[in-house]
């Protein structure tokens, strides 16, 4: 989705390995409309470019010495908030502290190689990621509560009757903490849900396992062959396309390689479209903030096919790219607030 933009993204890169820095300031200003104004060894460094160099977006290691990338950003984004890209070797520890980044305000995250001579493999990924925070809102950091229990849900005892009823969500940017609070506010007894948010492997591990403590619903990273039935959540394994088919009554997913589509692995349409085709008026699809119109066609596949479809607002989205793409096509049935998604989809599902 192109850019309306007079000058270049400015970026700084943060990142304790000086051939990182030199790799993706050189990648990264080869790319359409942006500019590497600088480079530092550690958030101190940081600071100080910061205020001289007023960057746009800020790609930031969390491994880092004299202070660690969690702490910079707490402070950057309560005295100076600034889009965040978190480029971090996602190990199981990692992906975590990853996911911690982006409760505190990172946009995103994007798995740094293994090796440091192929980081220039990623820099096409990063830079899409770069363009997509460009200009996101940012919402402000308040003091971070203790998720030690589940929010309050919708008690809804029509719902145990909803054995062929499944929900099918899509998100990017800003995706991880959109989809919990659509999550956390479903009861136990919702019909089966199926999720794909852009994100790399490892991280979808962690992201499971935070919702499966947060929600009364039972939140897996989906596996080859596992079952679509209510009370589960689904998500999509990072790097992986997840399909949802059927076999007779019971719905289930193939969890494979394949093409980038829209760039990304897993991809929202190669999900929508599958639940197009298996589940019908059976499904209801929700799509959620993120950039890019990932989404939009299979979306439209399933309202041809007689699915209701929701589409999250302008208002409080990070990024309106993907439902405004939806809604664009006339494959979007209801425009919600975040907050009130649950309670709509809930609603039309009782009505049947």
């Amino acid at each position: 989705m192109p850019l309306d933009i007079k000058a270049d993204i400015k970026v700084l890169v943060v990142d304790d390995s000086a051939v990182v820095r030199k790799v993706f300031t050189e990648q990264l200003s080869k790319q359409r409309g942006i500019t590497v104004v600088g480079t530092a060894p550690d958030p101190y460094v940081a600071r100080d470019k910061i205020v001289k160099l007023k960057p746009d977006v800020i790609t930031l290691d969390i491994e880092m010495p004299r202070m660690d990338g969690i702490t910079f950003l707490k402070k950057l984004m309560k005295h100076f908030p600034l889009p965040v890209i978190i480029v971090s070797s996602l190990t199981a520890k990692g992906s975590k502290i990853a996911l911690e980044a982006v409760s505190l305000g990172a946009l995103e995250v994007i798995s740094k190689p293994s090796a440091a001579y192929s980081v220039g493999d990623m820099s096409i990924q990063l830079g899409e990621k770069i363009r997509a925070v460009y200009g996101a809102k940012l919402m402000p950091l308040s003091t971070p509560k203790i998720e030690n229990k589940p929010m309050a849900a919708i008690q809804s005892k029509a719902l145990t009757a909803t054995t062929n009823k499944i929900i099918a969500i899509g998100a990017s940017t800003g995706g991880t903490e959109a989809i919990k609070k659509v999550l956390t506010r479903l009861p136990a007894n919702s019909p089966g849900i199926v999720v794909v948010q852009h994100m790399p492997a490892q991280f979808t591990t962690s992201f499971a396992a935070r919702l499966d403590e947060l929600c009364q619903m039972n939140v897996l990273e989906a596996k080859n062959g596992d079952t679509v039935t209510n009370g589960r959540v689904l998500i999509a394994p990072g790097n992986y396309h997840m399909v949802f088919k059927r076999s007779g009554a019971r719905y289930y997913v193939d969890i494979k390689k394949g093409p980038l589509v829209h760039y990304q692995r897993p991809a929202v349409d190669v999900l929508f479209r599958s639940v197009a085709r298996y589940a019908g008026a059976n499904a209801l699809g929700i799509i959620l903030t993120g950039m890019g119109k990932d989404g939009a066609v299979g979306m439209l596949d399933m309202k041809k096919a007689g699915a209701m479809n929701i589409a999250q607002d302008e208002k409080s989205c990070v990024v309106f790219g993907m439902p405004k793409e939806a809604i664009n096509i006339g494959a979007v049935d209801y425009v919600q607030d975040i907050n009130t998604i649950a309670n709509k989809a809930i609603s039309i599902i009782e009505k049947g």
